[in-house]
């Protein structure tokens, strides 16, 4: 059986630890438009597998940048300059 990556499956709280992460800042994430997860019939937020790649790839990017930023390896225009995101389909 083959999964899909884009099927919606996890909730808000499962998606949080899955990412090591809280709901507020999925939420926040949402409401920058950073992510867009689908909502069920009742309209709770569902994450697919694609959502949790998409927000890994960014957390360790944001980290990457932060440490070089603070080693005084690069600048902020540097690592945005630099940063490709993982679209979605």
């Amino acid at each position: 059986m083959s999964l899909d990556e884009t099927e919606p499956r996890y909730v808000i709280s499962i998606a949080a630890k899955i990412l090591g992460t809280q709901t507020h800042t999925l939420r926040y994430y949402e409401k920058m438009g950073i992510i867009e997860p689908s909502r069920s019939r009742g309209n709770i937020r569902l994450y697919s597998e694609r959502d949790i790649a998409r927000i890994k790839q960014m957390k360790s990017l944001t980290e990457d940048g932060v440490a070089k930023i603070e080693a005084g390896i690069t600048t902020p225009d540097e690592v945005l300059k630099n940063t490709q995101f993982v679209t979605t389909v």
